[in-house]
This record gives structure tokens, sequence and C-alpha cells, in this order.
């Protein structure tokens, strides 16, 4: 079983991922990306997840997409692989227009 990070860890581990914030308990962005690209954006972001096993909470708004990042099986502390589904999707945002 992963076990969970404390803030320090995370803060850590997040460090090179612009944008990416902690309060402790999940990992967090915002990205700036048109609706349609971001609808996009948030189904590249589902095709990770379901690879991984592993899912967030995407939510798509007019201008943007919010992804937050904790693992259910922790009481929604994060853990390495959290920060492994940060990196992924990082890693295909610019693709899609994501700032």
């Amino acid at each position: 079983m992963a076990e969970a990070l404390s803030k320090t860890e995370i803060e850590d581990r997040i460090k090179d991922l612009p944008g990416w914030s902690t309060d402790g308990r999940r990992i967090e962005r915002s990205y700036t990306v048109p609706h349609v690209a971001g609808a996009a954006f948030v189904v590249h972001i589902a095709a990770i997840q379901d690879s991984l096993g592993h899912h967030s909470d995407a939510t798509l708004s007019f201008r943007g997409v919010h992804v937050a990042i904790s693992s259910s099986d922790l009481g929604g502390y994060v853990a390495e692989h959290d920060i492994g589904l940060a990196r992924r999707i990082e890693a295909v945002a610019a693709a899609h227009g994501a700032a």
C-alpha cells in the first residue's frame, strides 16, 4: 500500500512542476485553455488516469481546466503515485494549449 507524503515531501516533489500547489491533502493546478481544447485535454487526462488505474478530479470551465489529485485509499492524502500522475498530466498540457 502507498504511504502518504508529508506536506514538506509533497512541496519538494512538485517544485519542478510549475503552477502545482498543495495544502498537504492534495495537489492541484489550474490551466488556462480555450473551452474546446480544454475538453480534449480533460479526455486526455481521463485516458492517462485509466492507463494508470488512478483517478483525479478534472473540472472543465469556460476558459480552463482545474485538476486536483489525492489518493482516496489514503483518506484523501497525497502519495508518490499522485505526483507521477501530475507529471504525466503536465507532460501533455502544452499539446492542448494549456498553460
